[in-house]
């Protein structure tokens, strides 16, 4: 019996749903494993070593689906731990900070571009590395903003003390001479209407999501792995952490995306 290969995207929480989403939406046949470390998110405050060994321990997990592919859907863990896992394992590992600096680079005008993230992200220097890769003209930006996780984790990403705190996190950069701004953490795009309305109009804000999507959709394409037929996937979603809060916040963010394709639910350890 032919049983298709799934995509296995993991996160620190529930920031890699908004990756989640947008293979979805553009790659409706793919199967989905994912694995949300909510029990010790977030990653952002952590050591380098110690976000390395939490992503290889959920990869090790994974690996036991037989996924065609690994995404790591973090931020801080592909600062961290990209080079590392695609050493590690003979399929094709991919993360979301390259996809969203091209995504950046493509939408400057300015060459001015901002970047938001966890400490552990912006400490790493990886976004800046990667736009200087490819255009060493670039002004860059960069700025921590480590109260914003925990609103999205604990299901408050709507709640005026969120839209506080953003306006807190941003009061910064918003002010820098900037006319695009990276969204360096896949929690952030929960908060994207308090960003937005933070740093207005003449900036463009930039989620990886949708670059990284059409990454894997490449990469699929390219190695003749995209999925075929009309079978319906069941999606699988696994949480170390609250499975109550965990699941309420994935149906709250997938929404119709849910209402096409069968989920089973699963809490695990690791």
């Amino acid at each position: 019996m032919f049983v298709q290969q799934a995509i296995a995207i993991l996160d620190s929480g529930v920031g890699g749903l908004t990756v989640v989403k947008e293979v979805m939406r553009q790659l409706p046949r793919e199967k989905i494993i994912y694995f949300g470390d909510t029990a010790r998110a977030p990653y952002g405050p952590r050591s380098t070593e110690e976000v390395k060994l939490f992503t290889e321990q959920i990869v090790d997990y994974l690996i036991q689906f037989n996924p065609k592919m690994i995404v790591i859907a973090c931020n801080t863990a592909t600062a961290a731990a990209l080079d590392y896992i695609s050493a590690k394992v003979s399929i094709p590992v991919i993360g979301v900070i390259h996809p969203g600096a091209r995504a950046a680079i493509s939408a400057t005008k300015t060459g001015r571009v901002g970047v938001i993230g966890t400490i552990g992200t912006i400490k790493s220097g990886a976004y800046t590395a990667a736009l200087k890769q490819l255009s060493p003209f670039v002004e860059v930006v960069s700025q921590a903003c480590p109260a914003l996780v925990p609103f999205v984790e604990q299901g408050m990403f709507r709640s005026e003390e969120s839209h506080i705190a953003v306006a807190e996190s941003l009061n910064g950069i918003k002010y820098e001479p900037i006319d695009t701004m990276i969204l360096g953490c896949t929690h952030y795009p929960f908060l994207v209407e308090p960003i937005g309305k933070v740093m207005g109009p003449g900036v463009k804000l930039i989620s990886s999501a949708d670059e990284t999507a059409r990454e894997i959709s490449t990469i699929l394409y390219e190695k003749g792995q995209l999925a075929k037929g009309d079978e319906t996937p069941i999606h699988q979603f696994f949480c170390s952490g609250d499975a109550e809060m965990f699941q309420r916040i994935a149906r709250d963010w997938l929404g119709e995306q849910l209402k096409r394709t069968p989920v089973v639910w699963q809490v695990s350890s690791l």
